[in-house]
């Protein structure tokens, strides 16, 4: 962690760099806030010691700008003896602390090493979100830009790092496994076994087998799952399919203090027969238990633009399949997509975009053909109505340039002939939509 100083007097910025530099810290230091704007921008990997009365730029305004590139960046702001009530207005405002002069060197110190600690600990939950959001970890599957889908990456990576049991809710088709393996993949226990038990192939003897072992204490066929998965995560999808036996053994080992390296449990709840929520199919007891913590996942439906985003992706992937180029979506495709109600959620919209995908390699057809077909047996008939015209030429618009860069690798000149588009607009409307040309190179 690297600490920046900010005075515009020279004696004083030589004195506390030597004396934060004795005491094992990197500085550098900065006659003006200008100077230092220049080099401390969004993920300085240090913090931030100045002045607050400075000429041109002062320590108030230096501080304002900081927090508009990076909220969380500490900054330190040294006080004259009458500018204390500036002082908590800059706290308020999001200084991490304040020195009044004359102030202690060793005071200094205590405050600039608990800056740098929270500083740390923020670039390495930053750079897990940034991993995340790039999809470069388990989660590469759980793609979009809606706000649901950036909260539930938040949420994932809050609970991952937590160690309470978890039950992850959801409609079928949102990727609930998906999430489930991202938790065990961001926690403290990823270098352990993760094993997975599928509640609902197993009657009551044999599911009691696979997760405690059979009368000598071993499974038929396999170790038991509470004992394969000590120390690391055991996953149960379909909870609500669990035997009421098997409930009542399960709540009772989880209690049982005696139980060493008992392992994190993520339970994924589906839908049950009868359609009842997962805390009436579970006994309260066990519900509790396993519901310390709670993930619920978005329907495609309320997800927006990211329905056309993951059609995008799906029919890429399954284009370089089949050996066929991806189909395009008109622009009333694009809007019936948005409106259809996904009861099969990120399921059922990987598998339109196989079939249209085939289709086209048979010589295409009607996506939307398509899409009536898998919404006729919930009887939600698709319409053009419930959002504003401006938000469908949005999502057109961006899929249109997204698919563009895509079918062009990022070579801008190219989809600018193709779109017919100056340099500038596609600049502009590539920001507006988050598309960035490195993604497609």
């Amino acid at each position: 962690m690297k600490v920046a100083i900010v005075d515009d007097e020279l004696d004083m910025r030589k004195s506390i760099s030597q004396w934060l530099s004795l005491s094992g810290f990197e500085t550098e230091t900065f006659e003006s806030a200008r100077a230092a704007l220049a080099k401390v921008g969004p993920g300085y990997p240090g913090v931030v010691l100045s002045d607050i009365r400075m000429p041109e730029i002062d320590g108030m305004m230096f501080l304002k700008r900081l927090m508009h590139h990076d909220s969380a960046l500490p900054v330190i702001l040294i006080t004259g003896h009458g500018d204390v009530p500036m002082a908590v207005e800059a706290m308020r405002i999001g200084a991490f602390d304040f020195l009044e002069k004359p102030f202690d060197p060793d005071r200094m110190t205590e405050i600039v090493q608990k800056a740098c600690n929270v500083r740390e600990t923020a670039l390495k939950n930053r750079a897990i979100r940034s991993e995340l959001s790039g999809g470069t970890a388990a989660v590469s599957n759980l793609v979009g830009a809606s706000a649901a889908m950036q909260a539930l990456r938040d949420e994932i990576l809050d609970v991952g790092q937590a160690d309470g049991h978890v039950l992850i809710e959801g409609e079928t088709g949102t990727g609930k496994s998906l999430v489930a393996r991202a938790l065990h993949a961001v926690g403290a226990r990823a270098s352990r076994p993760l094993v997975q038990v599928f509640c609902g192939q197993h009657d009551e003897d044999s599911l009691m087998a696979r997760l405690f072992g059979g009368a000598d204490g071993l499974a038929v066929d396999n170790p038991p799952a509470m004992q394969e998965a000590r120390g690391g995560t055991l996953l149960l999808e379909d909870i609500q399919l669990m035997p009421a036996a098997v409930q009542t053994r399960l709540g009772a080992y989880i209690s049982d203090p005696a139980q060493e390296a008992m392992p994190r449990i993520l339970s994924v709840c589906g839908q049950t027969v009868d359609g009842a929520p997962c805390d009436q199919a579970l006994t309260a007891d066990l519900f509790h238990r396993l519901a310390g913590l709670k993930l619920t996942l978005p329907a495609l439906r309320n997800r927006g633009d990211d329905i056309l985003m993951l059609f995008a992706e799906f029919s890429k992937s399954f284009g370089e399949e089949y050996g066929t180029e991806a189909p395009q979506l008109t622009a009333q495709e694009a809007a019936q997509f948005l409106q259809a109600p996904w009861p099969g959620n990120v399921r059922q919209l990987m598998n339109v975009a196989e079939r249209a995908v085939l289709q086209a390699r048979r010589g295409g057809g009607s996506i939307t053909s398509l899409l009536i077909s898998d919404n006729e047996a919930v009887a939600v008939p698709l319409t053009q109505e419930g959002k504003p015209l401006k938000k469908h030429v949005e999502a057109f618009e961006r899929m249109l340039i997204d698919n563009t860069l895509r079918r062009h690798n990022g070579a801008v000149a190219k989809v600018m002939d193709e779109l017919c588009l100056p340099r500038r607009t596609l600049n502009e409307k590539m920001a507006k939509y988050g598309l960035v040309r490195s993604d497609y190179t």
